[in-house]
């Protein structure tokens, strides 16, 4: 019997995980041979698991929280992405042995805005929530796609500032706390901190969107987070969570492991479906 080839998402905790569900249905829609599965990680136990799996002929593995610096030092190689952003979430064993890092990430987010939801990025005033990992991650692709300009907010405000400098070669970005939106406004606010998962809320002052602004939060669940709450609330012209940026960055994943890329409408559909089951 042809053993399939095998796949993993590794975090702590990862027991909700939807990636398990969505590269099945990747592998079904695609004709491709794989199993994928989710597993806990212990905290000091990456780099050795990692290496385990690919030893025992794993060929590629999806990171998450808290593992993307981890998996950053692990890689052989790097994308430029990846380099840039300073964490990775894909990993991908080459043909000579050599494991691959890359970062997926803002590609996702940036085809679920653009190509899904049909915002418009380019000239737009963007503001970004949050200075974390997930952030990190997006803001390259973001700064690609021609804003007129991203400020980053953040509660410790050192820390925008240092990641804003990061990727100030892309395009005008800078960075801020939350006390410093005292003025102006934002064709697009991206929640990038974790406060929805906690039923919370970065401290926004009212009017901080324009007439036609948006407003996406990178979590996402069966019921609107209080950011989306908030955003529909200050009359947002349009508002999203992330689970297609979680489907479209698992799909890039799946293109860079298979050399195929799945159609992520449909699956967006089914995950959308199970958490309201």
């Amino acid at each position: 019997m042809e053993t399939k080839d095998q796949y993993a998402v590794y975090g702590n905790p990862v027991k909700h995980s939807k990636s398990p569900q969505i590269h099945a249905a990747f592998a079904e829609q695609t004709g491709q041979q794989l199993h994928y599965r989710a597993r806990k990680i212990e905290l000091e136990h990456f780099a050795e698991a990692a290496t385990k799996f690919f030893n025992h002929g794993g060929k590629g593995l999806n990171i998450t929280v808290p593992f993307k610096l981890d998996a950053f030092e692990f890689a052989d190689q790097l994308s430029g992405r990846a380099r840039r952003a300073g964490a990775v979430n894909t990993l991908a064993l080459q043909e000579d042995g050599g494991v691959y890092g890359d970062n997926t990430d803002g590609i996702g987010l940036v085809r679920d805005i653009h190509s899904n939801l049909g915002w418009e990025l380019s000239g737009r005033r963007i503001l970004v929530l949050g200075a974390g990992g997930a952030v990190r991650g997006i803001l390259g692709p973001l700064l690609k796609q021609g804003p007129a300009h991203v400020l980053v907010a953040n509660r410790t405000v050192s820390k925008a500032q240092s990641l804003a400098k990061n990727f100030e070669s892309l395009g005008h970005v800078a960075g801020c706390s939350y006390e410093g939106l005292t003025s102006g406004q934002f064709d697009l606010i991206i929640n990038g901190t974790s406060a929805s998962m906690r039923g919370d809320l970065p401290p926004l002052p009212h009017h901080i969107l324009s007439n036609d602004g948006c407003a996406y939060d990178m979590m996402y669940g069966a019921e609107p987070t209080p950011f989306m709450r908030w955003a529909a609330g200050e009359t947002a012209w349009a508002v999203s969570d992330g689970l297609g940026m979680l489907v479209e960055q698992a799909a890039e994943s799946f293109c860079i492991w298979r050399g195929v890329r799945p159609d992520t409408k449909p699956v967006m559909d089914l995950v959308r479906q199970s958490l309201s089951t």
